[in-house]
């Protein structure tokens, strides 16, 4: 229950701290560094403002110079008459470093920009001009048409975030139940257990238990996501106002970890009944645990070519399926098909995992020492 809540807690925690941080970080009076000039153009006048640097005028260079001895500036320049031909201004400061010097040189450098081209240039050329550019990428298919794949690299946080979520929910649930199953083998409970209910009763309520918590997790993770998502974009900003979370990320992403949950479920069950001890498995365990984090290995190359057929195949393959498509999600648009392909071969296995584990369960659960081999299983389900 503690990680249900710790992770949006967590969340907000962090935005928290930003947002003081930057408040008591931001920009104050004394932060804005203020530069004198004087000029013998007559030309620069306007645009003086620039943020983090604001520019005063000196009607000589004795009154900058006294300025910048009583610190009223931190340093001036020099604008000659004949600038537009020699195109020299001098800086003059108390000190080597002139402050932050690249800064204050570029911002110096977009005042003069704008007051040249201010009387023949529409403002908004000013800006592009005065602006870095702003590419954007289109990827092409080899046969020259658009890529079906297209949005912001930002858009694949929040679903990374959940998968990894969803991968450690399988985990621990998975990891609940080997240590239960493999304590109350370890401890004979089982055989306590087994005089009272069947085989099917006992692994359903298990189940069911661990289920209902998983669930009770992954709807607080989703329905906070968007919540958490909109307070930071208002208190951070940046990159994180073109975010966006795909519109049916809730509702597949609660089907897919119930149909992952069971899934694992499942596969613990059986890797508990065929397993001495629980030490013994965890370490089977790790095999289908593990499997389930190559669509998080594998995002970077997923990212750079989202068309491959590799990424279809791990959203069919059952173990990976459920955070593959989350992953999938925010890269590209999934076709009807593989999603209902994909859900179809996850509940076949469901289905027909949980029929074969309880065979397997009840044939195992009483059989303590070496663990069986694959062999053996076979030959005990044949005659069961």
């Amino acid at each position: 229950m503690v990680l249900t809540f710790i992770i949006p807690v967590l969340a907000l925690l962090v935005i928290g701290v930003i947002a003081l941080f930057n408040t008591l970080t931001g920009p104050s009076e004394k932060d804005i560094t203020i530069v004198g000039y004087v000029d013998h153009t007559g030309i620069f006048t306007e645009h003086t403002d620039l943020g983090i640097v604001k520019l005063i005028a000196f009607t000589s260079e004795e009154e900058a110079l006294k300025g910048l001895i009583n610190q009223e500036i931190s340093e001036y320049f020099i604008v000659a008459s004949d600038f537009t031909n020699s195109g020299n201004i001098q800086r003059y400061a108390l000190t080597d470093e002139f402050g932050s010097s690249l800064v204050t040189g570029q911002m110096i450098k977009d005042f003069l920009t704008w007051n040249l081209l201010k009387e023949d240039v529409p403002p908004e050329i000013i800006g592009l001009i005065l602006t870095p550019m702003n590419p954007e990428v289109t990827k092409l298919e080899e046969s020259g048409e658009i890529a079906e794949v297209q949005g912001d690299i930002g858009n694949i946080i929040v679903p990374s975030l959940f998968s990894f979520l969803l991968s450690m929910a399988f985990m621990f649930g998975a990891n609940s139940l080997i240590s239960g199953l493999g304590e109350e083998k370890e401890s004979r409970l089982i055989e306590v257990l087994y005089s009272s209910i069947s085989v099917r009763q006992l692994l359903i309520g298990k189940i069911m238990a661990l289920g209902a918590a998983g669930l009770l997790q992954v709807v607080v993770w989703l329905f906070s996501a968007p919540l958490i998502l909109n307070l930071a974009t208002s208190v951070l900003g940046g990159f994180l106002i073109n975010i966006q979370i795909p519109p049916n990320f809730i509702i597949l992403g609660i089907v897919y970890f119930v149909l992952g949950y069971l899934l694992f479920a499942i596969l613990s069950v059986t890797i508990g009944g065929i397993s001495p001890s629980a030490n013994d498995g965890h370490n089977l365990s790790m095999f289908y645990i593990m499997a389930s984090y190559i669509p998080l290995w594998t995002i970077g190359l997923m990212i750079n070519s989202p068309e491959k057929p590799i990424w279809v195949l791990l959203s069919l393959f059952p173990v990976t399926a459920p955070t593959q498509m989350m992953l999938r999600l925010a890269v590209s648009d999934i076709p009807l098909w593989q999603t209902l392909t994909s859900l179809g071969i996850l509940i076949f296995t469901v289905i027909a995992g949980q029929y074969l584990s309880i065979k397997i369960f009840r044939v195992y659960m009483l059989m303590y020492g070496k663990r069986p081999g694959a062999a053996e299983i076979m030959r005990s389900l044949r005659n069961v």
